[in-house]
């Protein structure tokens, strides 16, 4: 089943924010941490 727009824009939303917040994270540890939970995330959304 697909998305429609909105649902694709809100989706798109909440991975900028993810983004964002990696971005503004100062300690490397946290920031490889954040940057892996997004990673699984995507990968678990194609897996879907």
């Amino acid at each position: 089943m697909g998305m429609t727009d909105k649902q694709f824009q809100s989706w798109v939303r909440f991975l900028l924010g993810d983004l964002k917040d990696m971005d503004r994270e100062s300690d490397p540890q946290k920031k490889a941490e954040k940057l892996a939970e997004i990673m699984e995330n995507l990968q678990k959304t194609l897996e879907d």
